[in-house]
């Protein structure tokens, strides 16, 4: 992702989220974007949405990854944005009417910036949100793996995507007491572990891996072989890595920007993500970061200091 400049004529648009895709040797993974990705965009959104009133909705397709719900443009029309919050890898809307946008970028999805109401509409642009103040929100997802839907405020974590959800790895109710007591007994590998949605919410595959170095715990690690003093730090590393990526304005992989339009730097501190051959960085280890596949999907880690229990 990034700018197109036949799009985006004299800065007048901005290209504030998007999936993450990428070629690894002899296999393609695509990768959705994760929780610092979907914070950013979200935190680019708020300024100019939250508060703000949506004067007319424009629908050119009746669904995404799922359809649209009924009466779609209609009810997102003449409506005020209350607040905005992220769940996972969800952003969240509260509408005025009662109902509340659900938000997924999916793979390819991403939100265009329209500050002057007037560029022309493009091919994958399947979704605008006319603000009363002359900004236009656009939906764009070539692939339409991503979604848009509307739930009852009051029910809003009783949806399908939302209800087995797990704690959130930066609240208070994701500590190494509940941890242990998720993964006490279990044999799966401690990354499918911190995969599962419903035992963390919103960690993804960049992030586990990074988090695990830091922890010096090999991805094939036993979750419940972990002693307490163990999970008590790579709870404190999720914390640690997630932070830091957020603050950086997410990982900037090749089809990511934030909301002013630069790139985040995040990728630039991977310690092992991405980086299959090369040495590790942590003083004294002299090891190599090895690229094996768990559950189809790319795990990195240092040979030399993270240890398999």
């Amino acid at each position: 992702m990034g700018f197109d400049s036949a799009r985006l004529p004299n800065g007048q648009g901005l290209v504030i989220g998007g999936g993450i895709e990428y070629l690894k040797k002899n296999e393609e993974e695509a990768a959705l974007p994760e929780l610092p990705e979907v914070e950013t965009v979200m935190r680019g959104l708020m300024p100019l949405m939250a508060g703000q009133k949506i004067k007319h909705a424009i629908v050119r397709r009746e669904g995404l990854r799922w359809p649209f719900p009924d009466q779609f443009a209609k009810r997102l029309t003449n409506v005020r944005v209350e607040g905005m919050q992220r769940r996972a890898k969800y952003i969240l809307m509260a509408l005025g009417s009662g109902e509340t946008l659900l938000v997924h970028l999916g793979m390819s999805g991403r939100v265009l910036i329209d500050e002057s109401g007037a560029l022309p509409p493009g091919k994958h642009d399947h979704v605008v949100l006319e603000m009363s103040h002359g900004v236009d929100i656009i939906f764009n997802d070539p692939r339409r793996f991503g979604a848009l839907d509307l739930i009852g405020t009051a029910t809003v974590s009783e949806h399908r995507l939302l209800a087995n959800l797990g704690p959130e790895p930066l609240g208070n109710s994701f500590n190494a007491e509940y941890f242990s007591a998720m993964l006490r007994g279990r044999k799966s590998a401690i990354k499918s572990a911190m995969l599962d949605q419903r035992i963390v919410a919103g960690l993804g595959n960049i992030y586990v891996c990074e988090a695990l170095w830091r922890a010096g715990i090999a991805p094939q690690t036993p979750g419940g072989a972990l002693a307490p003093a163990q999970l008590a730090g790579l709870v404190a590393h999720i914390r640690d890595v997630l932070s830091e990526a957020i603050a950086a304005g997410g990982s900037s992989l090749k089809d990511y920007r934030q909301a002013n339009g630069e790139l985040g730097y995040f990728q630039h501190r991977f310690a092992v993500y991405d980086r299959e051959g090369k040495g590790c960085i942590k003083t004294g280890c002299g090891g190599y970061i090895q690229r094996i596949t768990q559950a189809g999907r790319s795990s990195f880690y240092c040979l030399g200091c993270q240890q398999q229990a």
